[in-house]
């Protein structure tokens, strides 16, 4: 067992796959939309803490942090390719750029003006906090899919991580099958962790010049913050990937007015603010503002 481990990690990973358990085994024998409800909370909470593992925690081995959350409770997203476009998400130089930036939701604007109008009114739909929540999960992994389709063949990281996403997979799928809750249900599940997932998403980066200004500061330490690991203190985590979840509140309220000066004042109070100001609202352009390349 490796001498370094962070137990507020651990004790937090062991409380998301008891409540997923109960979710599927206990929850949906009693009342199916409760279940829902808390099984998409644990999914969502998996996936934050995945994203905490890829970054070298809770262990400094990743081959003990990559162990600790192999089951794919999304289905469908492998979790190495995850660790890959997220780690290359980190730098920050391609912070938004709509080639280099794998989580990039803006587009090169000349991609934009070929797109035909439907798609044009879906994604500027996506680009409302409400869009994204209810089209962001669907559209994300309709782009993913895609992007990894036309990488497989020039990248060999694409392809193994998606055959070491089989046996991750499985054996939550024969769970699911096995246990009380409908396999549909589940589906249901998934899509509704994504659409919370999204509502971190939404703003997590702005284009800008200056790349430290490009990644926000919500400064909320509600359930929100604890199921996204705090990372609406979004700077602070791009400034200093190995700090821990637990540590970041902390970290930024010792030098808050710093962070607020690099990044721009790209600053919200609370997750609450975000929803009035974005919910029917357009965040900002699907056409990057900044960048244009000819196609």
């Amino acid at each position: 067992m490796p001498r370094h481990l962070e137990w507020p990690t651990l004790a937090l990973l062991t409380l998301t796959y008891a409540l997923w358990a109960a979710a599927t085994l206990w929850l949906s024998a009693i009342s199916l939309p409760l279940a829902v409800l808390v099984a998409a909370l644990a999914i969502a909470q998996h996936s934050s803490l995945q994203h905490e593992m890829m970054h070298g925690h809770p262990f400094r081995d990743p081959r003990w942090n990559t162990a600790l959350v192999f089951p794919a409770l999304t289905l469908v997203i492998p979790y190495l390719r995850f660790r890959d476009t997220r780690l290359a998400h980190h730098r920050d130089s391609e912070l938004t750029d709509p080639y280099d930036d794998p989580e990039s939701n803006y587009l090169d604007a000349a991609v934009w003006d070929r797109l035909p109008r439907p798609l044009r009114g879906l994604l500027t739909l996506n680009n409302t906090l409400a869009g994204r929540m209810a089209f962001g999960p669907l559209i994300g992994t309709v782009t993913f899919l895609g992007s990894e389709i036309r990488s497989a063949p020039n990248d060999p990281r694409v392809l193994r991580g998606w055959l070491w996403h089989i046996p991750m997979v499985l054996p939550v799928i024969a769970w699911v099958a096995w246990s009380p809750m409908p396999v549909w249900a589940y589906l249901v599940a998934c899509y509704l962790a994504l659409s919370l997932l999204r509502i971190r998403t939404f703003l997590e980066h702005q284009a800008h010049e200056h790349s430290r200004a490009r990644s926000v500061i919500i400064e909320d330490r509600g359930p929100l913050a604890l199921l996204f690991l705090n990372n609406n203190f979004h700077v602070v985590h791009h400034m200093h990937p190995r700090v821990p979840w637990y540590r970041l509140p902390l970290l930024y309220r010792e030098n808050a007015d710093r962070y607020r000066r690099v990044n721009g004042g790209y600053v919200f109070r609370s997750y609450a603010q975000v929803f009035r100001r974005y919910f029917l609202a357009r965040k900002d352009p699907v056409a990057h503002p900044l960048w244009r390349r000819s196609v």
